[in-house]
């Protein structure tokens, strides 16, 4: 099976279209690495049949430097029996992964859907709720360089049932939707002439909030905080570049000056945007941190590990590790027990800075952590990390995803195939968050406001929290669920580099 042009987007608009159903998700699961398997695979080594494409791609791979795409004639056969071997060698739970037929679906990705844990946690969630697919140039595109097609918007689901509603998250910096005045807290009343709150066309409202490629156009009637009528606002989709590290700014309060950073995406371009943000922070000498990470679903874990560096500094985190990763028994990438630690970086890691540049820090005691339901992944090992060399991490807003758990992505044929292969655990062997991590403070999130301002809700508790050590009594136990962030799993990672070939 080849993937159509703009599967990232119809995967965003089945999962609104989910959304709308009212189906829910699940935490995912916390065991163990399996034990010693029994005996050797009773199938054939994925490398025997990787790369034989039904299709071939033709041409060079511009992210792997213009070679040649390794593709060679295959069949669609081929490449279904490159998933089951991958599965059964890389696949965390690989001996949980029910004997099923390739015959019996469309093509590989129909098939690796289904090649996965059946398994349950003791609340009834499924333990892997995270397997997934994308085009791997669009993945490329979006995990290196941030590029993504779209308005702009990070869209928050308020109501999945009708009536519906739905608003916006925030917005990237120069996209349509930035030209266009769009701000948080605007709301959705109409797309393509089709109501948001009780209409029955959702593959209109999918189409137009999900363009599947640059140029699409689409018109939106919007609700914007505290405007007397509706406006309408016709926007044409662009390749957009997220900006990961949106929100850098300083508050002095009577406790000292506290630094607020708001970051979104663990990609490529994250790093050194992160760094000059550390850096401006501690020049502005600020002696608390508040960072906020609520729409923030993960991705590379090099950058979760600068982050977490940067935040502790040098003292604390000497020796320490960031996150122990566990494979499953076969150790399938070779790695061996030097490759199971993730360290604290010190230096960049050459995604976006050259490699080996020092990083700034901060050396701070204590942090207090914006989060969310789509606080997720990568997001969630900073938190994870931080804890375990003893800074002091308050969480405020609502409890995080809990996803311990981590791919090394890779392509066959023009897909990017995502499976459960490791699980992490901080320096003092602390992993088990399936269920999320809960907060410090419950507290609503505030679409009233702009992002940064200290007057918003999440932020202006986390400030009291700092200065006073307790939750305000007005939202201590305040109990409103989460918006859902429609958006695509693949922003919803912990994700290690792709290894050598001779490593796979």
């Amino acid at each position: 099976m080849r993937l159509a042009p703009g599967p990232a987007r119809r995967a965003l608009a089945a999962l609104l279209v989910a959304f709308l159903a009212g189906c829910g998700g699940g935490g995912g699961g916390g065991a163990d690495v399996v034990a010693p398997s029994s005996g050797a695979s009773s199938f054939p080594p994925s490398s025997s049949l990787a790369a034989r494409c039904e299709v071939p791609r033709p041409g060079t791979d511009p992210y792997n430097g213009n070679r040649p795409f390794p593709d060679a004639q295959g069949t669609l056969d081929e490449e279904k029996r490159w998933v089951r071997s991958w599965i059964d060698e890389t696949y965390l739970w690989y001996r949980e992964v029910p004997d099923l037929a390739a015959s019996a679906y469309a093509g590989p990705v129909e098939y690796f859907n289904v090649l996965k844990t059946p398994a349950v946690t003791a609340s009834g969630n499924p333990r892997d709720r995270f397997h997934f697919v994308y085009d791997t140039q669009v993945w490329n595109r979006l995990s290196v360089s941030g590029v993504e097609a779209g308005y702009g918007i990070e869209w928050a689901l308020l109501s999945r049932s009708p009536p519906r509603r739905m608003v916006v998250a925030y917005v990237d910096p120069g996209s349509p939707a930035a030209f266009a005045g769009i701000g948080r807290g605007t709301e959705v009343v109409s797309i393509d002439g089709v109501d948001f709150a009780n209409g029955a066309d959702v593959a209109t409202i999918n189409a137009g909030a999900f363009p599947d490629r640059a140029g699409r156009q689409a018109t939106f009637v919007f609700r914007e905080p505290g405007a007397a009528a509706p406006r309408t606002v016709t926007m044409t989709a662009v390749e957009v570049t997220k900006v990961p590290v949106q929100g850098v700014a300083t508050v002095d309060t009577p406790a000292g000056r506290v630094g607020y950073l708001h970051f979104t995406d663990h990609i490529a371009t994250a790093e050194a945007g992160l760094a000059a943000a550390i850096g401006q922070l501690s020049a502005a000498g600020v002696s608390d941190l508040v960072l906020d990470l609520r729409y923030n679903g993960g991705g590379y874990l090099d950058i979760a590990s600068a982050l977490a560096f940067m935040i502790a500094g040098p003292e604390r985190t000497a020796g320490r590790v960031f996150e122990r990763l566990r494979f499953n028994d076969r150790d399938p990438f070779r790695v061996g027990p030097a490759g199971l630690v993730t360290p604290f970086h010190a230096t960049a890691q050459g995604f976006s800075t050259p490699a080996g540049t020092p990083l700034p820090s901060l050396g701070l005691a204590r942090v207090a952590v914006l989060t969310s339901s789509g606080t997720c992944s990568a997001s969630e090992s900073v938190i994870n990390a931080l804890r375990g060399v003893d800074v002091e991490v308050s969480l405020v807003g609502g409890a995080t995803c809990g996803k311990p758990y981590g791919f090394l992505p890779r392509d066959n044929c023009g897909t990017t195939y995502f499976a459960i292969q490791f699980e992490g655990v901080n320096d003092k062997g602390f992993g088990d968050y399936a269920d999320g991590f809960a907060p410090t403070c419950t507290v609503p999130d505030d679409f009233t406001r702009p992002l940064g301002d200290p007057a918003e809700a999440r932020f202006a508790a986390a400030l009291e929290l700092l200065a006073t050590g307790a939750c305000p009594a007005a939202v201590a136990k305040a109990a409103a669920p989460d918006p859902w962030l429609v958006r695509s799993p693949a922003r919803e990672n912990r994700i290690l580099r792709p290894q050598p070939e001779s490593h796979r």
